[in-house]
């Protein structure tokens, strides 16, 4: 990993969305050592898909990065979570809202794909009352050659929001943030179009 192409494709992407869009590294597939490119690199909010992997990176790098959890959150993987990121961005149980202290956004399954985790639609509601500090809300459109494919969930996720008057969206990554972006994410989850050389 080249700290020099990883810190162009960062600032040409915090050009391309503006300053009120969080990049966040998305680092499931960077090893413990790679890390150090994206330190050296000036990324500065990484987010990560394995609680165990989130301990070990931490244990290394502390505090060079903000943290953020956006894999699939198990209620008994929920302490090292609390202990080390700033936002968890797929709540989607009710034990794991128990468990969990640090902000969230609610993960929501738009697609209604058996294999996404998220709750539901028309449960947001209810699950909204359990857990009111929930800052916002995360999806995950299935995968598709078409970035345009992406914008119904987009804006979809967007009207849930506001109709449950919630700032935040994460939403869009490598293959759909401009469009994720045109419809309102204010967080973006980059891998491959930060990293590839």
């Amino acid at each position: 990993m080249s700290p020099e192409r990883i810190r162009e494709s960062y600032g040409r992407i915090q050009a391309e969305v503006g300053p009120d869009v969080t990049i966040v590294a998305a680092t499931k597939y960077v090893s413990v050592d790679d890390m150090q490119a994206l330190a050296d690199a000036g990324l500065q909010v990484v987010g990560e898909n394995r609680a165990q992997d989130l301990q070990a990176k931490h244990d290394r790098y502390g505090d060079v990065f903000r943290w953020h959890f956006i894999g699939h959150l198990q209620s008994r993987k929920a302490k090292p979570v609390n202990a080390i990121c700033e936002l968890c961005h797929s709540l989607a149980s009710e034990s794991a809202a128990k468990r969990l202290t640090v902000p969230a956004l609610v993960e929501v399954n738009l697609s209604g794909e058996a294999s996404k985790s998220g709750i539901p639609p028309e449960e947001l509601e209810r699950f909204l009352r359990l857990f009111p500090k929930a800052e916002g809300l995360m999806t995950m459109p299935p995968p598709t050659e078409n970035p345009e494919d992406s914008r119904r969930y987009f804006r979809r996720l967007r009207g849930l929001a506001q109709e449950h008057g919630l700032p935040e969206l994460s939403m869009g990554t490598s293959q759909d943030y401009r469009v994720a972006v045109e419809e309102g994410a204010t967080y973006i989850r980059l891998g491959s179009v930060l990293y590839r050389e």
